[in-house]
Formats: C-alpha cells, structure tokens, sequence
C-alpha cells in the first residue's frame, strides 16, 4: 500500500528530469508538500500524441463511467497483479499510464504493537519515480463544457528487500530505460508491461523512521522527513 506521499521538487525540474513539457498554466515553481494523502493532488507525465506533459492529477482513480467521484475514495491504490483485468483500471491500463515523480513516501512499521512511520527516499537522492494510471471524469450531470477531472492511481507490487519487512505491498517504481515503455507499450506487450511490474531491486531505496505528526495530513513541513531516533522500535533497525 502507498498512501502517502512527499512532494516538494518543483514542477518545472520534474518536467526537465522527465523530458516532458509543463501543461497549461502549471505553475513551474508549485507548492510543495510533505504530507500528500489520497484525493490531494500528484503531478503525472503522460504521452499525449509525441510529447511527454506533465500535469495535475487528484490522487484516487475515477473511471470514466463511474456515476460520480467518490469511487475515487479508496482507488489511491492498483494491484498490479490484477491491473490488467480489474474492470476499474483494466481500460486505463491498456492506454492511460502515468509517471508519477514524488521525493518519498511513507510506511508504517506495526511490528511491536506501535505504528512507526518510515519515510522512504531513492539510494542516489533522485525522485521516486512510481508507476501509475490515470482517467478523466466528467460530471454526467454538468454542462458538456465542464473540465473533466484528472485523477490517478499508484500501482504496488509485493515488498522488494528495502522494503525491511514493514509492509506487505510496496509501489511500482521505474527506471528511466522503463520509461518510455511504461508510457507507450501497445496491446501487444501486455507481457512486457507486466514484467515491470516487480519490486524495486536491492539498493534502490533507504528509509529512517520519522516523526508521528506525519500520520496527520494537516501537518505538513520539511521537518516530517526528519529522522527521529526516539521513534524507532527495539531490535528493528
């Protein structure tokens, strides 16, 4: 499970690290965040005709048929294993996937019988770079000229070894050689999508336990990926 997130590079070098462009009127320099939950905004890059664009994206999937928006609630999350025949994100599978740069996400750690949170950040200081899918919904009973509504999902796998055992499921992060594959594979390589699919290698992550306020999204500052000594459990390092 991935469900939350911290968000604070801008914008703008995130489309210059994914070679897309900023959509229109994206601020370049954004608002960042250390606490990002479900049905806040992410940014995705998807591939829209032979440009990458970077845009916003509320966090929750809401498929095109869905009556209204609240299907988005508990979708923040895709089994990857299932992704491509789950009649939720089965379409948007197929043509509709998203990168979704973030700086770290958190994961909390029951063992013991207390709820450690971790922040989980790339080895090489990198954003993360998770594997998601994206739809647009649009209101059936607003007016046709309505924006539609951008919405994604994160895709997880079963836990890599950086993972350290604190929990079960961890997200689908790509390598920059998987990117393009990810945005553009056809129907016909349903298996080499899939084969992305899997955990992060050994190494590709480190994390520290942080401080609890972070299971608060009303708390929000750089001070939540902090590490915090006095919150880790005997005997877990």
């Amino acid at each position: 499970m991935c469900g939350r997130i911290a968000l604070f590079t801008p914008p703008g070098r995130l489309a210059r690290l994914l070679d897309a462009t900023l959509a229109a009127g994206l601020d370049p320099e954004g608002r960042p965040s250390w606490n990002v939950g479900p049905q806040r905004q992410l940014f995705g890059v998807s591939e829209q005709g032979a440009t990458r664009v970077l845009d916003r994206y509320r966090w929750g999937l809401v498929p095109s048929w869905s009556k209204d928006p609240s299907m988005g609630n508990k979708m923040f999350n895709a089994r990857s294993e299932t992704v491509a025949t789950k009649p939720s994100f089965r379409s948007a599978f197929k043509r509709q996937r998203l990168l979704i740069p973030v700086d770290g996400f958190y994961e909390w750690d029951r063992r013991g019988g207390a709820k450690v949170p971790h922040f989980f950040t790339r080895t090489d200081g990198a954003p993360i770079v998770l594997a998601g899918l994206y739809e647009r919904w649009h209101d059936p009973a607003a007016a046709a000229e309505t924006p539609s509504m951008q919405t994604c999902t994160v895709l997880t796998t079963t836990p890599g070894d950086d993972m350290d055992g604190i929990h079960d499921r961890m997200p689908v992060i790509l390598e920059p050689e998987t990117f393009e594959m990810w945005l553009a594979a056809t129907d016909d390589e349903r298996d080499a999508l899939e084969s992305l699919c899997r955990p992060a290698i050994r190494g590709t992550l480190v994390h520290h336990p942080v401080d609890a306020r972070v299971g608060n999204v009303r708390n929000d500052g750089p001070e939540l990926i902090e590490a915090d000594a006095g919150s880790q459990l005997p005997g877990l390092a």
